[in-house]
């Protein structure tokens, strides 16, 4: 059990209390330090790390249309970003079509607009699936905008066995944190494992699922908790696998993960290594893992959005710079730096080239990525991963005494936790205690403008025309049909992926989609944990 800090005692944000200077005592009774490449890769899942190869550089990225966004895409690789990612708008998340009531105003205001197979043709024109990375930030939807990614590489003539990117398909986060979700907890499980278990088959490059941190750490978490919560959610993740009779190492090597990137530069990077280190060991010892591959944690990271702050936006920059410096002294596999502006609204062609920038001159001007783990075998930093770690175990053990993660969270058990910690951290900013650089200190009389994105007004009626055409000139006796196999197949609990590549070839749209599953599984309301 941790030590309460003192008052105006230093602590870390999860509130690890931290000593003025330490030495070698402080980590004599740790286990010795592999190196990195070894198990349980505290120090890195590669030899050589950064030496072999730089970690992709994918900037979030998607407003407004697919034309609007298929042209940011092209201008980020052009400007040297290494892999895409896809932000969608509030509807397409909330599984919504564009023309539906509930989207008015919303349509590609926090992304891209997608509801159907022909706005993804759009989204992805003249960028070839089979040699471009693409991460979809998409949940309780995922499989659905899975069969949409599919359906386009396949009319591009790509080979699934060769593509590679990221499904986020992280549905138990949503109920944790970020609460876009649709069906009650067990279905939605039940879909997104679908999609893990049909890209071990057929799509054995792919990372079918994104297990997020990062959205626990924006709803407010401590570090600990996040990586706690993220890591309990993989074991479900694996647990609910296993009972399709796959081998787990059969598709554990492809579950990837994200992480938050946040102000305490030195728990940050202890966290990252902790969650290595823990991983390998749930695998190999938990779940009898035999592939090396299914032991190592690959992971995102993308910097703080709840960081940013409206005020002195330029002090933004640097925040995202050493965030992004921790994530890469990390050992990160991916990187997202964000944009100054994005307090304010979706970024600006400006800005994310500047937040590109910051990745770059990491990459090619520090020389941090000379040396695999440069902070390894640091005092400080081999005490903080060992206590990050032992908090985030405790955690887990309390998870795993409730039966698991989804009683966890009908109980309201993680959500409690994080609503705790986030009025414990804001308090701490009202009190001043914590100081946030241009709100709570040195604040600035008059704020510097800058120059914010605009998104078309004209855009959500586009897309709502184009929808209204694609329904006016498809088979609708096909979808119907397609429509009516999903429903069946989701009532008797078969893997659903096959018949949705299906019905999205036949132009059925999201919210289409979305209702026939809702129809089998009804929706879901969270009790209150206040």
């Amino acid at each position: 059990m941790k030590r309460p800090a003192a008052a105006g005692e230093p602590q870390t944000l999860s509130g690890i209390p931290v000593k003025p200077v330490y030495t070698a005592e402080d980590v004599a009774g740790s286990a010795p330090l592999p190196g990195p490449g070894e198990f349980p890769y505290t120090r890195g899942i590669h030899e050589t790390m950064y030496r072999g190869k730089l970690w992709t550089m994918r900037q979030f990225s998607g407003f407004a249309t697919p034309e609007q966004t298929n042209e940011r895409y092209r201008y980020l690789l052009s400007q040297g970003q290494t892999g895409l990612s896809v932000a969608f708008d509030l509807p397409t998340l909330m599984g919504v079509d564009a023309d539906d009531a509930t989207a008015l105003g919303e349509v590609g205001k926090c992304g891209v607009a997608i509801s159907s197979l022909e706005d993804m043709e759009t989204l992805f024109a003249g960028i070839p699936l089979e040699q471009v990375t693409v991460s979809m930030t998409i949940n309780s939807p995922a499989p659905t905008l899975f069969a949409m990614y599919l359906a386009v590489a396949e009319k591009q003539g790509a080979d699934w066995k060769k593509i590679s990117g990221t499904l986020q398909n992280d549905i138990l986060k949503e109920y944790i944190a970020q609460k876009e979700f649709l069906y009650p907890p067990r279905p939605s499980m039940q879909l997104a494992v679908d999609a893990i278990e049909f890209a071990a088959r057929e799509v054995p490059r792919f990372n079918p699922i994104s297990i997020s941190g990062y959205h626990i750490r924006e709803a407010g978490s401590t570090a600990v908790q996040e990586l706690a919560f993220t890591l309990r959610d993989g074991i479900e993740y694996v647990e609910w696998t296993l009972e399709r009779e796959l081998p787990v190492d059969a598709f554990a090597p492809r579950l990837s993960f994200f992480f938050n990137a946040h102000n305490d530069f030195f728990e940050e990077i202890a966290k990252y290594r902790a969650a290595r280190r823990m991983w390998a060991h749930i695998m190999r010892d938990r779940f009898g893992a035999k592939d090396e591959r299914s032991w190592k944690l690959r992971f995102h990271t993308q910097t703080a959005g709840c960081s940013l702050t409206w005020q002195q936006p330029y002090n933004n920059v640097i925040r995202t710079a050493i965030q992004a410096l921790a994530g890469v002294l990390g050992g990160t596999q991916s990187l997202h730096t964000n944009s100054l502006d994005e307090a304010y609204a979706l970024p600006s062609e400006h800005a994310v080239t500047l937040a590109l920038r910051t990745q770059q001159v990491i990459a090619h001007e520090s020389n941090v990525t000379a040396a695999a783990d440069p902070l390894g075998g640091s005092y400080y930093v081999e005490w903080l991963t060992d206590q990050v770690e032992a908090q985030a175990w405790d955690y887990i053990r309390r998870i795993d005494a409730m039966g698991g993660m989804i009683p966890a969270i009908e109980q309201g058990f993680p959500q409690q936790e994080i609503a705790n910690a986030s009025y414990a951290y804001q308090a701490a900013v009202e009190r001043g205690e914590q100081v946030i650089v241009g709100v709570n200190r040195f604040a600035a009389e008059k704020e510097e403008a800058i120059e914010l994105l605009q998104i078309d007004e004209g855009a959500a009626e586009r897309q709502r025309a184009k929808l209204g055409a694609l329904r006016a000139r498809r088979d609708q006796a096909r979808v119907d049909g397609c429509l009516g196999a999903l429903r069946v197949a989701a009532a008797e609990g078969k893997n659903t992926m096959p018949l949705l590549v299906e019905a999205v070839k036949a132009y059925a749209t999201v919210g289409e989609i979305a209702g026939a599953f809702r129809e089998v599984f009804g929706g879901w309301t969270e009790r209150s944990v206040l």
